[in-house]
């Protein structure tokens, strides 16, 4: 479990985001679960993968593993130990990151598209979800570096 403290709130003086991984025998419901009231969620998968290419040079597919959030938002990451070098050639940063970083990064890419594509409240909330998580997240700096 990755745990990352957010800064305190008038309400809470310790609030803290966890992502939890989603374990194999639960994977099938996982897109159904948290995106299925979305439409057209069935193609955010392989589009999160599209992005992961596209920022990418050296990804060549492979595992991912699905996590949740303790604030109802979802994201999958790539299954890695290594540090990733993306690049965005839409705004020309590039950055170094973790695999989850990674995942992360090519997910907010994707659930912002979806959501302007689709105009679902529901999807721009899976976004502010993870945007949340990332901003505490170690490597926030190179996430927001991409999808700025």
């Amino acid at each position: 479990m990755n745990t990352h403290s957010t800064p305190p709130t008038a309400s809470s003086q310790t609030n803290t985001l966890t992502a939890t991984a989603v374990p194999n025998r639960q994977r099938l419901r996982f897109w159904p679960q948290h995106f299925g009231n979305i439409p057209q969620w069935l193609i955010l998968e392989p589009h999160v993968f599209g992005w992961m290419d596209r920022l990418c040079t050296d990804y060549n597919g492979g595992s991912w593993h699905f996590y949740t959030l303790s604030n109802g938002g979802a994201f999958m990451a790539p299954e890695s130990d290594e540090r990733w070098s993306l690049f965005n050639g839409m705004n020309g940063n590039g950055a170094e990151m973790s695999a989850e970083a990674a995942g992360i990064t090519a997910c907010l890419m994707a659930f912002s598209h979806h959501a302007c594509r689709t105009e679902s409240e529901a999807m721009s909330d899976h976004f502010y979800r993870l945007r949340e998580y990332a901003l505490h997240h170690p490597d926030s700096r190179a996430i927001f570096s991409l999808i700025d």
